[in-house]
């Protein structure tokens, strides 16, 4: 139903978040915990968007053997596990501190709103790039226990701009059923050709804040070639 290999290609970023924040390594507790907050929030993201997107998926032929269209799996049962991803951050939130717990529904609202918001804007890649951008400043927040630099918000900003670009690009090969479909997209609204430009302009301007995160850290040389 959902991949873990999403997770743990979203997870880089929360350790980039919590590197930052304790200046070193962070303790072997937190990082537990925000990989196991990583991954209920990730999990309960993808299962929510696999539930309120079967019929699309069920109608598009790339994605019509997905597990709930093909009816592999039930729907009650993706349910089921969303709860329990759901449960699972929280109780990761929780194990942090108490601004990560306070903060834990935003973060569910972020990781659970692009589902729907390709349904009423275009930019709905910029709200994806939000959901995964939230990581390394909630793994700030979950280090420190407070938000006391510019630096994850930069981080943030450039895996936002990041995500955005490369997920114009995978819209690219569904634009054609997004238009029938009346989904929102930059391709389906733009066209190929215009989405493909811009694209490297997200793309150009995450590069611009990784040199401005690079200005404003102590780094050293070598962080340029990460």
């Amino acid at each position: 139903m959902i991949k873990f290999e999403h997770t743990l290609f979203a997870l880089p970023f929360a350790f980039l978040g919590a590197v930052l924040a304790a200046d070193g390594l962070p303790t072997l507790q937190q990082i537990v915990w925000i990989t196991v907050a990583m991954f209920g929030a990730r999990s309960a993201a993808m299962t929510f968007n696999r539930i309120i997107d079967k019929s699309f998926d069920g109608a598009n032929p790339r994605t019509a053997n997905r597990e709930l269209p093909s009816g592999k799996l039930s729907v009650n049962f993706a349910w089921a596990f969303f709860v329990a991803s759901v449960l699972l951050f929280l109780l990761a939130s929780y194990s942090l501190n108490w601004l990560t717990l306070a903060l834990s529904p935003v973060a569910l609202l972020s990781v659970l709103g692009y589902s729907y918001a390709k349904r009423f804007t275009a930019f709905a890649h910029l709200i994806l790039g939000w959901s995964l951008a939230i990581s390394p400043t909630a793994a700030w927040i979950a280090v420190r226990g407070t938000l006391d630099s510019p630096e994850p918000l930069l981080l943030s900003m450039l895996v936002m701009m990041w995500t955005a670009g490369f997920d114009v690009l995978y819209a690219c090969q569904d634009f054609e059923f997004d238009r029938k479909a009346g989904l929102r997209s930059i391709p389906a609204r733009f066209g190929i050709k215009n989405s493909l430009w811009i694209a490297r302009t997200f793309h150009l301007q995450s590069f611009i804040v990784l040199l401005l995160l690079y200005l404003i850290t102590d780094l050293g040389w070598l962080a340029l070639f990460g």
